[in-house]
């Protein structure tokens, strides 16, 4: 026991002499360089307020393939994903009724124009009548319409592309019965797409076609401006929203069905705008450095709408304040600078 208290009073005594040593051991700091920077004073800016709203992407050219005739599938010779073009045969349907009404129409009418051509004859032997060879030549032209009418309803039973495109979706399989009205396949142009919106009464004018509008994927697939292009006179009574389509530029690398945002321009509205280089990102954090004391001084930020190659700042900046626009990649909170003039 007297042992454990010597080597007890032993480290006390070594930990108070440590506490104990001169100041001037320890190491001065080395002070930061000076470095050249160029600034601006923040000020508010009146900018009109963009509002964004939710848009799905969808094929201009989009067509469901639907039956006209009853009748069993008899061959679907295409594939989803496939691409077709125009005129290719898509879905064949076996309907054995019309096929038979094609025969019977034709029938009465090579029937009926060898009755003619008889009636004609002995019309000009005076054994006939003008009357009944009139008679007949009505009943011709009533049975070719029959024929015709027949024949074009045969001719629904072989569905074709009605342009070029790609084959989105198939809702029917070959040995399933068709009937009028029922869809089959989906068909769409994968060249030319826009995005279909429902903008809110709120923020819909006359004028809007046209518009310059923004248009943003989640994805990062596509940012870029474009246009209204079409937007409905009137709105729906449910959602109290006018559907409005916007352009994409051709060669635009997106797909059917996938989510956009749209930006509109609003109101009239007074922010704080920073030029875009003024804006350091470290992963999630925004950044920008102000000027204090002829030193650096760093501001966590949120920016907002972005107008040009300025960025709204929502907060962390306050007009009057003097910020870096050209911050150096290793500048460092409270490092001097000297301004650039």
């Amino acid at each position: 026991q007297m042992k454990s208290q010597i080597l007890l009073l032993s480290l006390v005594a070594l930990t108070m002499a440590a506490c104990h040593r001169p100041s001037h051991e320890s190491k001065k700091a080395p002070e930061l360089p000076t470095v050249r920077v160029t600034t601006e004073t923040v000020t508010l800016e009146t900018v009109r307020s963009r509002e964004e709203i939710p848009g799905t992407i969808h094929s201009v050219d989009q067509a469901m393939i639907s039956a006209k005739v009853i009748g069993t599938i008899d061959s679907m010779p295409v594939t989803l994903g496939q691409e077709v073009w125009q005129g290719d045969l898509l879905v064949s349907i076996v309907a054995g009724e019309i096929s038979a009404k094609v025969l019977q129409a034709q029938a009465q009418l090579d029937q009926t124009v060898r009755d003619l051509n008889r009636e004609r004859d002995l019309l000009t032997k005076g054994a006939s009548t003008s009357e009944t060879v009139a008679a007949l030549e009505d009943g011709v032209r009533v049975l070719q319409a029959v024929v015709s009418e027949a024949e074009t309803m045969l001719s629904y039973t072989k569905i074709r592309a009605p342009f070029d495109g790609v084959i989105t979706r198939k809702i029917a399989s070959e040995g399933d019965l068709a009937s009028p009205g029922m869809p089959l396949l989906h068909i769409e142009n994968p060249k030319r797409f826009e995005v279909a919106t429902d903008i809110p009464e709120m923020l819909a004018r006359p004028d809007l076609v046209g518009t310059e509008v923004e248009v943003t994927m989640p994805g990062g697939e596509w940012t870029g401006l474009t246009v209204i292009t079409e937007m409905a006179p009137a709105a729906d009574p449910g959602s109290r929203t006018f559907h409005a389509k916007v352009a994409v530029p051709e060669g635009t690398p997106v797909r059917s069905g996938q989510f956009a945002r749209i930006r509109l321009p609003g109101r009239p509205i007074e922010t704080v705008l920073v030029p875009a280089s003024a804006v350091s990102r470290f992963g999630q954090v925004e950044l920008v450095y102000t000027v204090e004391a002829d030193r650096a001084d760093m501001r966590i930020v949120k920016t907002g709408t972005t107008y040009g190659d300025r960025f709204e700042i929502l907060s962390g900046l306050s007009p009057e304040d003097v910020i870096i626009t050209n911050p150096p990649a290793n500048l460092i909170d409270g490092q001097p600078v000297t301004i650039d003039r």
